[in-house]
């Protein structure tokens, strides 16, 4: 596994993430990490490999967009000096075009989105053992309808910069395709975005099938 010994795993992203953590910063201690996948992460990490001693932290916040990561860039992901960060943002980016069509301040076209994360990126990167990429994703097997067209999109531009900055990429969507081979995506996400357990556990596997964790 990618992941060494005492190592600080450090989450942040938005809603997804966030998934109802402790503030300030969640950690493994007494549920605080929230219900979602990076409780889900941090529990397999545990009980499969308990001598490595890797912390996981939480600092996902709900509705977040990657403007809002840049206003908290310094204080929620660079000053927590982790050893290894795990992004994944987007997903308000794209949603807020089709939830608030008529709301063009809340929208963050594509080259800003890009530009942003590659700065944000840039400026973490020489601290860190290790980098996670994980995609925007909507649990929507139609490649043609629109907001699943755009989030794969935004989810290229993840891929392009995990690229360039040597990151571990972790494709949330295609991890949740291959289970909407067989399953609706109303049994996944009701809203299609916000998932219950198997979604979470969808995006568990993919960020620890990406960092070579094995059971």
């Amino acid at each position: 596994m990618k992941l060494g010994n005492g190592s600080k795993l450090l989450f942040i992203g938005d809603s997804i993430t966030d998934a109802g953590r402790a503030r300030p910063v969640g950690e493994d201690v007494a549920d605080k990490l929230g219900n979602g996948y990076v409780s889900m992460v941090a529990a397999l990490l545990g009980a499969v490999c308990p001598d490595r001693a890797i912390r996981v932290l939480n600092t996902g916040i709900s509705g977040n967009t990657v403007r809002d990561l840049k206003a908290r860039w310094q204080t929620d992901a660079i000053d927590l000096q982790p050893d290894w960060l795990s992004v994944m943002i987007g997903i308000n980016d794209v949603w807020r075009n089709f939830a608030q069509p008529a709301q063009r301040p809340f929208h963050v076209p594509i080259e800003e989105y890009e530009q942003t994360l590659d700065a944000l990126l840039a400026a973490v990167r020489p601290s860190l053992k290790g980098l996670v990429l994980m995609t925007p994703y909507f649990v929507e097997p139609n490649r043609a309808e629109p907001m699943r067209a755009m989030m794969d999109r935004y989810g290229a531009v993840v891929k392009k910069l995990a690229d360039r900055y040597d990151a571990v990429f972790a494709d949330t969507q295609a991890a949740f395709d291959r289970v909407l081979d067989v399953r609706h995506p109303g049994t996944i996400a009701g809203d299609r975005v916000h998932p219950g357990k198997l979604g979470h556990m969808i995006i568990a596997r993919a960020f620890l099938q990406a960092v070579a964790f094995e059971w």
